[in-house]
Order: C-alpha cells, then structure tokens, then sequence
C-alpha cells in the first residue's frame, strides 16, 4: 500500500479499528447506518471525533 501511495495512487481501506485508520489515513470518511457522516483529515481526527460521527443518528447528533 505505501508503495502505491508513493507512485500517486489512491486507496481505498475500509476497517472499524481506529487505530489503524488513524495511522494509515490521510482523509477519513466515516459512516452510520449506511449513511456518510463525516469527513476529517487526518491531523484533524482522534478516536473520540470519530466515534461521534460514527454514533451520529443514535441519539447522539
């Protein structure tokens, strides 16, 4: 994947660990109840941000 990124390409990685979506990612989208949430750059996001989007529309907008 890095090598990919490193000749111009783009990827596409869909995980629910955010860890690893915090580390791989320069751009996040996330997603609930099949719905486009948010999106946050990667020096923007932290664990807590996304949960909220994450949760959006569970009683927690």
């Amino acid at each position: 994947m890095n090598q990919l990124a490193a000749e111009g390409k783009g990827l596409l990685l869909i995980s629910s660990e955010l860890p690893e979506i915090l580390g791989m990612c320069d751009r996040i989208y996330t997603m609930s109840e099949g719905r486009l949430t948010g999106e946050v750059r990667r020096q923007d996001a932290s664990q807590e941000l996304l949960m909220k989007y994450m949760t959006k529309g569970k009683g927690n907008e």
